[in-house]
């Protein structure tokens, strides 16, 4: 005759085994969410790069197919802005009819982004954008409106790499510094004196050399004069890290200008490259769920042996 365990022992051992898959579950969802959170930061910087690579891409084929007329047009209306800025014609307060003139040179795409900025020692290669609002710093770098625009001097010298005074030029560039969703300007403290960093805008390329690195207060704006004769670019972003303080700046003097015929092969290969550290989540990210199933299932073949033994014993006895 086959005997059977108590009803409230039943129940007893069933709770258990709730209790026990319930508190397995409870382990593995914090466990995905803490990989969630250490994932986020490499996943967003990843996609951001991605987008940043894109807006490149179709920015240089948008050059790629521009009229000669129109291209030498505004490449010109550009210099003349930074001409008359330098002569004094401009403010730090900009009037709205300023303003507008702003927004609409190197704006050939309709979408704000006026060139390119490759720093090759921190494998940086990031569109440029008119202004500095969030929504351009949460992604991109700004153009500080108030500043040169990134085309240099109207009458830069190539061969003695100076301005004939009163011309000159200063651009200043701002990014972020230690957003989780983007990499931005988070390493721009690992410049130095020396390094040297370029800007594309239209098919021309500027170079510019570190020449000075400074440490300023928030409202500290006359390192970013324009000096007479000098063609200038400063990167600019926030500093002490995580405190944000003051600001980090990082001038560079221009030492050369290449017009390009070919581009877009050299924009993939750089700006899509991914480092091992950004794709190695994305290889990781598949085994989350399997673990949490894994952790799911109870192992019932020793349960069911032990069942059948238990309920032949009583059996036997009779």
């Amino acid at each position: 005759m086959e005997m059977k365990p108590p009803k409230n022992e039943h129940r007893k051992k069933t709770r258990k085994r709730l209790r026990s898959r319930l508190t397995t579950a409870l382990i593995v969802m914090v466990m995905l969410l803490g990989a969630g959170l250490l994932l986020y930061p490499s996943v967003a910087d990843y996609w951001n790069r991605m987008t940043q690579s894109r807006a490149i891409m179709s920015y240089n084929a948008a050059i790629a197919d521009m009229d000669p007329k129109l291209y030498e047009k505004m490449l010109a209306n550009a210099k003349d802005y930074n001409r008359r800025l330098a002569l004094g014609r401009f403010s730090w307060s900009m009037s709205q009819e300023q303003q507008k003139e702003y927004h609409d040179l190197l704006d050939y795409t309709g979408n704000g982004i006026m060139g390119y900025l490759e720093i090759e020692k921190l494998d940086l290669m990031l569109p440029i954008y008119h202004g500095t609002s969030a929504a351009v710093l949460s992604t991109s770098i700004g153009h500080l409106e108030q500043t040169s625009l990134p085309v240099g001097a109207y009458s830069f010298d190539e061969a003695l790499g100076v301005a004939t005074p009163p011309d000159g030029s200063h651009c200043a560039l701002s990014g972020h510094r230690g957003l989780p969703s983007a990499r931005l300007f988070s390493d721009l403290n690992l410049l130095s004196t020396g390094d040297q960093f370029t800007i594309t805008v239209l098919n021309e390329t500027y170079t510019y050399e570190v020449d000075q690195i400074l440490t300023v207060l928030p409202q500290d704006v006359s390192p970013l004069q324009i000096t007479p004769g000098k063609d200038y670019c400063t990167l600019i972003t926030c500093t002490p890290y995580g405190v944000n303080t003051h600001r980090l700046l990082v001038r560079g003097v221009r030492v050369g200008t290449d017009v390009m015929t070919v581009y877009t092969y050299r924009v993939q290969s750089n700006a899509m490259l991914i480092r091992p550290v950004i794709v190695a989540p994305f290889l990781a990210a598949p085994l989350l769920p399997l673990l949490f199933f894994a952790a799911m299932l109870k192992p019932g073949k020793k349960r069911k042996v032990i069942s059948l033994d238990e309920s032949r014993e009583p059996e036997a006895r009779s």
